[in-house]
């Protein structure tokens, strides 16, 4: 197996498929022996390495290459053709096209090498920045799923988090404008001072305020660097900001232009959509926000689901949005883990598997008391 794995530089996913050449190098062999000598099949043999650069790595294709370069000179030797100059061209040929083929595996694979690291960082850097949610925190449940649009990079600019207080449970789930890798100082700037205000500020409406200055001190520090953007005038995060009181059946909740959550009771869907919203995180400066707590019911059993607008907005082959609050009234499921992977599964068949924007999910459920 080891000499296998040196040989291919990337055996183990495909290894059947080494057998294919090395059967083509076989059947054409004994097919040019037995043919007249006036018929020469040996210039086939070219197919062996082109098949196994499509799939191995440059040690397998150039160990199949110096193969059938031996087998060529071997039939050809064997018919009396090897002196004949026209044989000799299609010898050199066939060497300079294998070195070829090796030289398309060595670098298909370095760029295969490079994609796999690439796609490491960006999981850790996930990962550091949207830790995993606890399955309970106080008197909730949650779960969480996150698409990215980038799809190679796993990580883009939607944003939630959770954290502990001494008297109940933060969330905040957020979308930073724009996608990608572009986003992430964004969001690893608000989740910073989400975690910092959360456990710090007594209350919702001071959280909301020094996740809006945060933003806005982001902005003036770079304003330099954007100034004669559109970015600098466009540069804001959509967000929901909630508090779950351990003692109390309700949630508290501050909404920066971000798409109001859905409450889920008895299979029925509501949309928990505050009076007055407030801007956008880091758009302040322009209007004054108020931000004032709204306070909804939140009973034991019922469900929430917060989300981010590359849910909503989400379009199908021929156009249509994803119809969230419909396919939530004909969810049957119980508990925050199935709705999400309920949600994301539905998602991803609705767009037929690609997604043109970040979409992020959390879901609550209240325990019982």
């Amino acid at each position: 197996m080891r000499v296998r794995e040196r040989l291919s530089g990337e055996w183990p996913p495909g290894h059947a498929l080494a057998a294919i050449p090395l059967a083509l190098i076989l059947f054409i062999t004994i097919a040019d022996i037995l043919t007249p000598t006036e018929i020469s099949l040996s210039p086939l043999l070219i197919t062996a390495p082109a098949i196994t650069a499509s799939f191995a790595g440059p040690r397998l294709t150039g160990f199949v290459g110096a193969l059938t370069i031996l087998d060529e000179i071997f039939l050809d030797t064997y018919s009396g053709l090897l002196g004949r100059r026209v044989v000799q061209t299609e010898l050199l040929a066939l060497i300079v096209v294998t070195a070829f083929l090796v030289l398309f595996s060595y670098l298909r694979h370095r760029h295969k090498e490079v994609l796999t690291r690439v796609r490491s960082v960006s999981e850790a850097a996930q990962r550091a920045l949207l830790r995993p949610l606890p399955n309970r925190l106080g008197s909730i449940r949650l779960a969480s799923s996150y698409l990215a649009a980038d799809e190679e990079a796993q990580i883009g600019g939607d944003l939630y988090a959770a954290t502990r207080g001494d008297s109940g449970t933060r969330l905040v789930i957020g979308d930073v404008r724009g996608k990608g890798l572009a986003s992430v100082s964004d969001v690893a700037m608000l989740l910073g001072a989400f975690r910092e205000a959360a456990r710090r500020d007594p209350t919702l409406p001071e959280v909301a305020l020094h996740l809006d200055d945060s933003v806005r001190a982001e902005v003036e520090e770079h304003a330099g660097e954007l100034e004669g953007s559109e970015q600098l005038f466009e540069n804001f995060i959509t967000a929901a900001v909630m508090e779950i009181p351990d003692d109390r059946p309700v949630i508290k909740l501050i909404d920066c232009g971000h798409p109001p959550p859905l409450l889920i009771r008895d299979h029925h869907v509501m949309s928990l959509q505050v009076p007055n919203p407030a801007p956008p995180l880091g758009l302040g400066e322009l209007t004054e926000p108020g931000y004032d707590a709204e306070i909804f019911d939140f009973k034991a059993g019922d469900t929430i689901l917060l989300y981010t607008d590359g849910v909503i907005e989400a379009r199908c082959p021929d156009g249509r949005f994803y119809p969230l609050h419909e396919r939530l009234s004909s969810w049957q499921g119980d508990g925050p883990e199935t709705l999400v992977n309920y949600v994301r599964d539905d998602l991803l068949a609705h767009v037929g598997g690609r997604l043109g924007d970040d979409a992020a999910m959390v879901a609550i459920q209240r325990l019982p008391d």
